[in-house]
């Protein structure tokens, strides 16, 4: 939706395409870490088992052995959903105190245990990969933070949004954040990084130190724990689907909700056998690391349209204005058309009666004029207005995020593959390193030359363009880190998407058929012999609609109000 406002519906429907792809591979990952967790306290028999008496195989970008129990977890689950039996909040409370009761029993007890010669060269040291390998893991690990979504669609529920949202938000990342660090430090000091199974790494731990009875907890725990994200997932996919078929930019097979049990049954089966597939045949970091991948891009996308939306006029106020006074001189205001007289910097006085002339003056007098939000700032008319100064507001600002993700992109794969795989010269990397640096900054100071939105009433991001700017940044360098399977995979998946958009969606969007009906409706006003006035509406529209409709207003002096002067949905 906020990618939809600010930069267009291609874009949203790309960020909806990928949302759809976090959903399915979140529901795989959580159902094949639960039939890892549930094997690991029968002793890895179920993969024992699978991989001697059904099958096995050995590709590099598929799991090792099918997980049945995976797939049929999440097959029963979606049939479970299906027939519109709702997760209460009751439970989710139960499932959320276990999760953090295991939590905080994995802190105390393992801490307990602790080696600190399991941080020591001999095992490999601190961090055996060094930077790089850190910046590699936070990306695989990047899909953990996902779900800080629902704080801000439970806006409605709260007493004060505007302070509450962001500060639980800050509250819930920061616990989090520390959480995730402290389990970390917490596995990799109870026993040696290199030895944990990554398919239930938490009881595994406990497991190897000889404390079997902790390994059963921290497991049935954690599957506990997982349900909930689970079924969460499996509800909200559907949904999301959903939506995007009731906009039409999806098909509509997927928006029918059955009578009786009040929910999208199409979406949820046949989303939820997909999801079954994936965790059926692909292994668990084969999808953390495409559902990071989605992610992080979609964070990008947000991140531009923050900047966008910032610098971007009121469409309301910038229609009111622009249709009655396209130029400062043509609206001139009460007050600026008494006669001022100013002091010019030669010190003498000179008499200005227009507020054209008045503008001219703004670097030299005391008090400056502020212009309109996406508009250049009047202290830096005098250098960059011969250059950008006859682009509508906000257009230059679009141009320059663009600008902006470019030069991310080709600065952080000159960071990552210049030296390694392009094996450049090195005055080659410097220069190309400099150039992308420049355009990088450039396209900021650009963006921060122009006037933004300054509302006090809600919750703003600080320092607009700077943090989304870093959060670019640091989103594209994340996603380099990924590995080439991956970046196939999801250009795969953005293709599909891409089809699915341009072969059916652009055709049957809802928003872009009541976009078209304003701009090809003309209205003709005839004044009868008998004094009424009479407003006949003719508009252009798609087969299959009405063609043309007719207001009357009898004996009176104003036309009634037509569909094109009605306001569109926001």
């Amino acid at each position: 939706m906020f990618t939809y406002v600010s930069v267009g519906e291609i874009w949203a429907f790309l960020i909806g395409w990928n949302v759809i792809l976090e959903n399915m591979i979140g529901g795989a990952a959580v159902a094949r870490a639960w039939s890892g967790y549930l094997d690991s306290i029968f002793n890895h028999s179920i993969q024992n088992f699978t991989q001697t008496h059904i099958m096995q195989w050995d590709v590099p970008f598929l799991a090792h052995y099918p997980d049945l129990l995976a797939a049929g977890i999440l097959v029963v689950a979606s049939f479970f959903i299906s027939f519109g039996v709702q997760v209460s909040s009751y439970l989710n409370h139960i499932f959320s105190v276990i999760s953090m009761a295991v939590i905080a029993f994995i802190l105390v007890f393992g801490f307990m245990l602790a080696d600190p010669i399991n941080w020591s060269q001999k095992e490999g040291g601190f961090a055996p990969f060094g930077l790089s390998g850190i910046l590699s893991g936070s990306a695989t690990c990047f899909y953990a933070f996902v779900g800080f979504d629902v704080i801000a669609s439970s806006s409605e529920e709260a007493k004060n949004p505007q302070k509450a949202i962001p500060i639980a938000t800050a509250i819930s990342l920061a616990i989090a954040t520390t959480a995730y660090i402290l389990v970390s430090m917490v596995l990799t000091l109870m026993v040696p990084w290199h030895s944990l199974d990554p398919n239930s790494a938490l009881a595994d731990a406990f497991f190897r130190r000889g404390y079997s009875w902790a390994g059963i907890i921290v497991a049935v725990g954690s599957i506990c724990a997982m349900n909930t994200v689970l079924l969460c997932n499996l509800f909200s996919l559907p949904r999301i689907v959903y939506a995007m078929s009731e906009d039409g930019l999806f098909f509509s097979f997927f928006a029918r909700v059955n009578p009786i049990t009040k929910v999208p049954v199409n979406a949820i089966l046949v989303f939820g056998t997909l999801m079954a597939t994936m965790a059926l045949i692909f292994d668990l970091e084969a999808l953390v690391q495409f559902l990071s991948i989605g992610t992080l891009l979609a964070y990008t996308f947000v991140a531009a349209s923050v900047i966008v939306l910032r610098f971007q006029p009121d469409k309301t106020s910038a229609k009111g204005t622009s249709s009655t006074s396209p130029n400062p001189a043509a609206a001139p205001s009460p007050v600026a058309l008494e006669t001022q007289t100013i002091t010019d910097g030669a010190g003498e006085m000179k008499e200005y009666e227009s507020f054209s002339d008045k503008l001219q003056l703004v670097e030299r007098s005391e008090s400056q004029e502020r212009r309109g939000v996406g508009e250049l700032r009047a202290r830096w008319e005098l250098y960059l207005g011969r250059v950008v100064g006859d682009f509508e507001p906000g257009e230059v600002v679009a141009f320059s995020v663009l600008a902006m993700m470019v030069s991310a992109v080709s600065l952080c794969a000159v960071v990552e593959f210049g030296r390694s795989q392009l094996q450049l010269p090195l005055w080659s990397f410097v220069t190309l390193l400099g150039i992308f640096s420049v355009a990088f900054l450039g396209s900021l100071l650009l963006i921060w030359a122009h006037e933004p939105q300054r509302n006090q009433k809600t919750f703003q991001v600080p320092l607009v363009p700077l943090v989304p700017g870093l959060s670019i940044l640091m989103n594209v360098f994340l996603m380099l880190k990924l590995s080439s399977l991956t970046w196939v995979r999801f250009a795969i998946w953005i293709a599909i998407g891409l089809c699915v958009y341009f072969g059916y969606g652009i055709w049957h969007s809802k928003e872009g058929m009541r976009e078209l009906q304003p701009k090809d409706m003309a209205a003709r006003y005839v004044v009868l012999p008998s004094g009424s006035l009479v407003e006949t509406v003719q508009s252009v529209q798609p087969d299959g609609q009405v063609d043309a409709s007719a207001h009357h207003a009898n004996n009176s002096t104003t036309p009634t109000t037509t569909a094109a002067e009605q306001p569109g949905r926001t």
